[in-house]
């Protein structure tokens, strides 16, 4: 660990950190040491003082009010320009965006994509103004993409719709104290839902991945749904592939749908995504294990255009939102993921070997070995306002737990393609839809949004633990600590830190909120998450927009951040009109704050960002500064 001496003296980020000069831990221990500082989880206490005071110094702005205007609303002295936005072109030769909608899939492979999600920023080693940044395109609007504003009507536009979704790899350099999207680059680069892909570990190369038109089970067409992101301490960029059975349906009438399909969301008709009757490739009817090729976490290399993308078979198959990364006290690589569906699970996997840190290459299959996990959580100590528990992890290993032939796993890959059924075998414990999941840089604690559960209390999902309310509309945030503050260890304690609500509807009712929720500060369904270096947690949120009801005096999704040790809650954002605020990344200098404003007007109302006459809403990166140059947050 890593010490001042009593000479030295602290620089502006190292204030911003906000340790004491002796507790500093320098940046290159964030993935190590830094992991296993210890810390207690929220007590009940500090949480009724934070309520009370309000007045944690790690927040450092004034929070904004609650709004409904079509534009991003900021504290005072804050800033916000756009990075990137749907349809800019990537490169020289690349068509300019066209919002007639009758640009095709060439063009639109040639642009950045839709609805951009998840993100991840990497600076180049050798020059600080430089930096690339990998950015999921989750889905489409196809009111926007399509002239005539329906449904795909033909191979190519089912063809279109598949060139706006996946990942965009974009350069960017700071010039005159601003981060700018570089054109022409050469690194910039498109994996798209036409893109060549191929399987590793486990279950590459089985039957249930083996199509007519890849025999084999190792290559793979294209990445789509890619919801929210990871990135490893080897450089290297995980998207997660979420929704993708709502992309799937079957032409044969009556086409029976054995217990995975069902159990993975498939349905006949689709859900509004229409790809199957026109291309054979989402037609179960015809192609049934094409299914099984997607729902897989994707490994990127940014810095090698050339290179194909992985799909790691051994993180499991599931509808994945994001990947948390950590490390061992040994060493070796942990993976937290959420499964976003009602009812699903939480999991985690460890490497079989150790993260060499000094040969970042060598760890580039390091995902292909080791073991899967999945959470059960007791009952709690059932407090009203900040339970709290204990829980463990499971493995997932064929031969232990009843995985095996005889409950319908006749190997680890089996195992892994049908994830969600050997959770349920091992009583795994079913969730209010876990999305984002991320780790504390200061003391290790793993913070993951369950972001809401209208079927809480129904269906076999009993009401208590980490899921307290039934019909839940508004979702909490979970947290947890590894046992002697190991993330290899698989035994936890867990409390939740936030269980949102609504206190100005909804007084002296469990719809009220935990008491760090406020009139002032309070939201409704938290999915994303990050963290930055001094230890703020920010909140973004994707819920309910229509500010009446249950929701009245929330107005548009927003942007929140938090005090972990106080659990106070600042509202620091308001996104436009029909939007998600998600995505999220950091300057490692903390003075850019890059995050996402997904399907602006998405049932109409927005002109956002251009704001032109009868203009379309583009799905757009926001670049947020503080006006005097200073530390976002701080």
């Amino acid at each position: 660990m890593e010490q001042y001496q009593d000479d030295q003296q602290p620089t502006d980020l190292e204030r911003y950190v906000g340790l004491s000069r002796r507790r500093f831990i320098g940046a290159g221990a964030l993935c190590g040491a830094a992991m296993f500082m210890g810390g207690s989880l929220l007590t009940r206490s500090t949480l009724a003082q934070a309520v009370e005071a309000a007045n944690s110094p790690l927040l450092g702005f004034d929070a904004v009010a609650a709004a409904t205007a079509d534009t991003v609303t900021l504290p005072p002295g804050y800033q916000a320009q756009v990075l990137i936005s749907w349809g800019q072109p990537l490169h020289a030769h690349s068509p300019a965006f066209d919002p007639s909608g009758r640009a095709d899939a060439e063009a639109h492979a040639l642009q950045f994509g839709d609805n951009n999600d998840g993100m991840s920023f990497f600076p180049f080693p050798d020059d600080p103004e430089r930096a690339l940044m990998a950015i999921n395109n989750e889905y489409t609007n196809y009111r926007y993409l399509y002239e005539h504003g329906g449904m795909p009507l033909s191979a190519a536009e089912v063809h279109k719709a598949l060139a706006v979704e996946g990942v965009s790899v974009i350069e960017v350099r700071r010039q005159g104290g601003q981060w700018q999207f570089v054109q022409g680059s050469p690194y910039n680069r498109r994996i798209h839902g036409n893109s060549p892909l191929r399987f590793s570990g486990p279950a590459a190369g089985h039957a249930l991945l083996q199509t007519k038109a890849d025999p084999k089970g190792l290559d793979v067409l294209g990445t789509f749904q890619n919801c929210a992101n990871g990135k490893t301490p080897w450089g290297t960029y995980l998207t997660c592939e979420e929704n993708f059975t709502d992309c799937f349906g079957c032409t044969q009438a009556n086409q029976p749908l054995d217990a995975a399909q069902k159990r993975y969301g498939l349905t006949p008709a689709s859900k509004d995504i229409n790809w199957h009757p026109h291309d054979e490739r989402f037609d179960v009817s015809r192609t049934p294990n094409e299914l099984n090729r997607h729902g897989w976490v994707v490994e990127i290399d940014p810095f090698d255009p050339k290179s194909v993308p992985v799909k790691r078979t051994a993180l499991g198959r599931f509808k994945h939102e994001n990947a948390a990364l950590a490390q061992t006290r040994e060493g070796h690589a942990v993976v937290y993921m959420g499964d976003d569906e009602r009812g699903e699970f939480i999991y985690k996997f460890i490497s079989r070997d150790r993260i060499d840190h000094a040969n970042p290459k060598a760890n580039r299959d390091l995902l292909d070995h080791g073991t899967l996990y999945v959470a059960r959580f007791d009952g709690g100590d059932g407090h009203p306002d900040h339970p709290k528990g204990t829980g463990e992890w499971v493995a997932l290993t064929h031969g232990q737990g009843g995985l095996d032939a005889a409950a319908g796993f006749a190997s680890q890959a089996e195992v892994l393609i049908h994830a969600r059924l050997a959770a349920t075998q091992l009583k795994a414990t079913r969730m209010d839809r876990p999305e984002w999941i991320v780790v504390s840089p200061l003391d290790g604690q793993v913070y993951c949004t369950l972001t809401n559960n209208i079927k809480r209390g129904e269906d076999g999902q009993p009401v208590g633990g980490p899921n307290p309310r039934e019909k839940n509309v508004y979702g909490q945030i979970l947290r947890w600590k590894p046992q002697a503050d190991d993330h290899g260890a698989l035994a936890f304690e867990w409390d939740l830190f936030v269980v949102a609500g609504n206190p100005a509807v909804h007084a002296g009712s469990p719809k009220r909120g935990s008491s760090n929720v406020t009139a002032q500060n309070m939201f409704n369904s938290p999915d994303g998450l990050g963290f930055d270096a001094a230890g703020r947690l920010w909140i973004l949120t994707d819920g309910d927009m229509s500010n009446t009801g249950d929701f009245a005096g929330m107005g548009n999704n927003q942007m929140l951040a938090a005090d972990p040790a106080t659990g106070e809650i600042r509202r620091f954002m308001v996104g436009p009109v029909g939007c998600e605020v998600t995505g999220i990344a950091f300057t490692p200098d903390y003075r850019t704050l890059f995050v996402g404003i997904q399907h602006p007007g998405e049932t109409g109302g927005s002109t956002f960002p251009e704001h032109l006459p009868n203009g379309k809403p583009r799905s757009s990166v926001m670049a947020i500064t503080r006006a005097d140059g200073g530390l976002i947050g701080a």
